[in-house]
């Protein structure tokens, strides 16, 4: 994976509350930057307000003119909260099939129109989290890695014009999946809901990125079990772009700040035992790690 690129700014929820900044492989206390600028200090509150864009973002980085930052020491990256969380996040929208290799490995064909689950915002979970799993269910648990974005502007029947002005950032997740519950549920014409959504099957993280810093139709999308390689792909072979994935989520639901959006996973998900150590990683944003659990009953 590329290493992290300097000239990106990244934020990250630390454990105690507080949101630092990490640019230029220094780290900078956010919070006290947004307070002393009049700003609101809660991480949803700034990307709603426009204050982390690169429009307004670019001329108030540490470096620029007139800035005004205390620095931090590099603080410990083993645990870190996840950016967004309930009740910050209203709803979380997903992706299904959204790359064709994905699709195929599971011998199926890519939709006509946009394919699109929920995961419920209980489910989300930080960068170093421990994801136990239920003790009932003992079959097969596979990763998703993803690209995920949050809404920053509220917007209904958006444009591909228009879209990218509700997005305020980009994060990591793993969409974790029930996969032989899915299966099973698949038979009977509901294959979404139950094996997406149990505690902590949204890891997110491990930071977010701000809108505008990066372009997310160029990114590389990898995800490892231990040392091996297990996803490996990129954003340009999205079958549905970013845009036209807003245009047709806000066509069914208004979206509104702090909702996040799952851009689908590539080809390689495959099966988590217990003591697995899973890490999905996208280009420019980071690494986010889980350790998942599996007592049996």
């Amino acid at each position: 994976m590329d290493t992290p690129r300097p000239n990106i700014p990244r934020v990250y929820a630390a454990p105690a509350g507080e949101l630092l900044l990490e640019f230029g492989g220094r780290w900078y206390d956010l919070s006290a930057w947004a307070a002393a600028a009049g700003h609101p200090t809660d991480l949803l509150g700034l990307i709603s307000a426009g204050h982390l864009h690169s429009d307004q973002f670019k001329a108030c980085l540490p470096g620029s003119e007139g800035s005004n930052w205390t620095e931090v020491e590099t603080p410990d990256s083993t645990k870190w909260r996840a950016p967004l969380t309930r009740p910050e996040v209203g709803k979380v929208l997903c992706l299904g099939k959204n790359f064709a290799a994905h699709a195929a490995e599971f011998g199926e064909q890519v939709p006509e129109e946009p394919l699109w689950f929920g995961k419920l915002p209980d489910t989300i979970c930080g960068h170093g989290s421990e994801v136990s799993v239920r003790p009932w269910y003992t079959e097969r648990m596979d990763h998703e890695a993803e690209l995920a974005l949050v809404i920053s502007k509220q917007g209904r029947d958006l444009s591909t014009e228009n879209a990218m002005e509700h997005v305020g950032g980009w994060m990591v997740a793993n969409d974790l999946t029930a996969r032989s519950m899915q299966g099973a549920d698949r038979k009977k014409g509901h294959p979404w809901m139950p094996a997406k959504n149990m505690d902590g099957f949204l890891p997110l993280g491990p930071c977010l990125v701000p809108a505008g810093f990066l372009d997310p139709h160029d990114l590389r999308v990898t995800c490892r079990v231990g040392d091996i390689l297990r996803q490996d792909a990129s954003t340009k072979n999205l079958v549905v772009r970013v845009e036209p994935a807003l245009v047709a989520l806000s066509r069914h639901l208004t979206l509104y700040p702090g909702d996040i959006i799952l851009m689908g996973t590539p080809e390689g998900v495959g099966p988590l035992e217990d003591g697995d150590t899973v890490t999905c990683e996208v280009d420019a944003i980071g690494a986010l790690s889980t350790r998942i659990l599996r007592p049996r009953p």
